[in-house]
């Protein structure tokens, strides 16, 4: 009996060393079935496609091309499709390689490919294709890919680096072409006016200016940095989102945009590839959302400051581009940069803003008494004087650039004068320029230049020229 008991034990254990035997030979086969590949898989030419759908994890898109070779989304024409954003998702499908080959596919779910994280169709022709995206390799972080013959690949250029697009991703987004000469800048909102471009004006004192505000037959400087600022600022311009698509001229006024906040015109110039100069004229419409603008207007009528939150204030705005029919969506930066276009947001904020080697001499009045100081040299060669006695002054210099607004003004002086300075400039356009500094109040200077009232200056700028001064025609203080 305990030998039988024997017996059908070790029958036992033979089955299931037999079981085991035979599932590492089947894994060994397994195993042999996975090939090294490298192999074109899919060759997809884009010409040939005529429809092109997909369904991720968060949408679900489809899209056909027309007999004109126009792209259209199937759910509304009316949404204009970026021609070379389908050029761009169907890229990898021109010569689709794979890393492995896994042949004779019996279970799909091991890879992920029964319940796909994309499935991809593409229609060429005749032909309509169905590629399954699945999970992730294990070993290589390579993904699993079907195509419909049986076999799983395993491919290194992952198809849904592309294929996780959202709607928006497919709009054909209007053009801002090379801004790289701006002639004009005509701007029609909270300040009407426009800003040429010219060379060699002779308006200013300055050979760095070369935009200015036309002011009846008068031109006025406008500081250069700033309006190529404002240009770049057109120029990157995010039109990566939208509010609508298609909006109809109905519809305008829900974004504000039937009557702008501010509408803007660049004539602009560029050279092409084959070398040409191109110019036209890009148009702008900016608003603020209408209801959110209202409530912005009214809180800045609050007399009370603490009324106010502190907190930084959300904006929503839109844009038009030229005459489209969408309705861009503005980030907050990007509205804030195109509404920055008043003259007081692009004119010079420093009082002097000459080059300082320039200047060949500079009457002084102070406190009742007068001082001149003269240079010799050219530029950086130029040495100064004071009573024919030779000195530094870089730090006269430097206060004198220092000088900035903090606001613009055009109040006329009512207190005493702080300091007058006459600056003789190698300048054949202004060869003088007069600046004055008045006292304001405790906190600020009223700055006049040339007989007229520029801006409200800190006090301490003030102080640090004035100090400059004393220490070059008094001596060292501290002695």
């Amino acid at each position: 009996m305990k030998r039988a008991k024997r017996l059908y034990i070790l029958l036992g254990v033979l089955a299931v060393l037999s079981v085991a035997a035979i599932a590492v030979i089947q894994r060994e086969e397994h195993k042999e079935k996975i090939k090294d590949s490298g192999e074109t898989i899919l060759q997809i030419p884009y010409e040939g496609v005529t429809a092109l759908s997909w369904e991720n994890e968060s949408e679900s898109l489809s899209f056909h091309k027309g007999e004109d070779g126009v792209w259209t989304y199937d759910e509304d024409e009316n949404f204009p499709v970026s021609e070379e954003k389908i050029k761009e998702l169907l890229e990898p499908f021109e010569e689709f390689a794979a890393a492995f080959v896994i042949e004779e596919v019996e279970d799909y779910s091991q890879y992920g490919l029964d319940d796909p994280v994309c499935t991809i169709h593409v229609e060429n022709g005749e032909q309509e294709l169905e590629i399954k995206l699945g999970n992730f390799s294990n070993m290589d972080s390579q993904r699993y890919v079907s195509i419909g013959d049986g076999k799983a690949y395993l491919v290194k250029d992952d198809p849904l680096n592309y294929f996780d697009a959202v709607l928006k991703d497919m709009l054909k987004q209007d053009e801002i072409p090379e801004l790289e000469t701006v002639s004009s800048l005509r701007f029609t909102g909270p300040e009407t006016y426009e800003a040429v471009r010219i060379e060699d004006s002779g308006a200013s004192y300055s050979s760095e200016d070369v935009y200015f505000k036309k002011d009846g037959e008068n031109l006025l400087p406008l500081d250069p940095v700033q309006v190529d600022e404002y240009i770049r600022t057109l120029q990157n311009l995010d039109l990566s989102d939208y509010a609508s698509y298609y909006v109809s001229e109905e519809e305008w006024s829900t974004y504000g945009l039937d009557a702008p906040e501010l509408s803007l015109e660049a004539d602009y110039t560029f050279e092409n590839e084959d070398k040409e100069n191109v110019s036209g004229t890009l148009t702008v419409s900016v608003s603020r959302d209408p209801k959110e603008k209202e409530k912005a207007e009214k809180e800045e009528q609050k007399e009370n400051s603490e009324e106010n939150s502190g907190e930084e204030e959300e904006i929503t705005a839109y844009a038009r581009v030229n005459n489209s029919q969408i309705a861009y969506k503005l980030t907050a930066e990007d509205y804030k940069g195109l509404m920055a276009m008043k003259y007081d947001d692009l004119r010079h904020k420093e009082v002097f803003w000459g080059d300082t080697e320039e200047i060949t001499g500079i009457d002084i009045s102070l406190e009742g008494a007068d001082y001149s100081l003269t240079s010799k040299g050219k530029k950086d060669d130029r040495t100064w004087t004071y009573q024919e006695e030779e000195i530094e002054a870089d730090e006269l210099l430097s206060a004198l650039e220092g000088l900035k607004a903090d606001r613009f003004t055009e109040e006329e002086p009512g207190q005493k004068e702080e300091i007058r300075l006459t600056l003789h400039l190698d300048n054949e356009v202004s060869p003088q320029v007069t600046i004055v500094l008045y006292r304001y109040d405790g906190s600020s200077c009223l700055a006049e230049a040339d007989g007229k009232t520029v801006s409200l200056i800190p006090r301490s700028q003030a102080v640090d020229l004035i100090e400059a001064v004393n220490t070059i025609v008094l001596g060292n203080t501290e002695d």
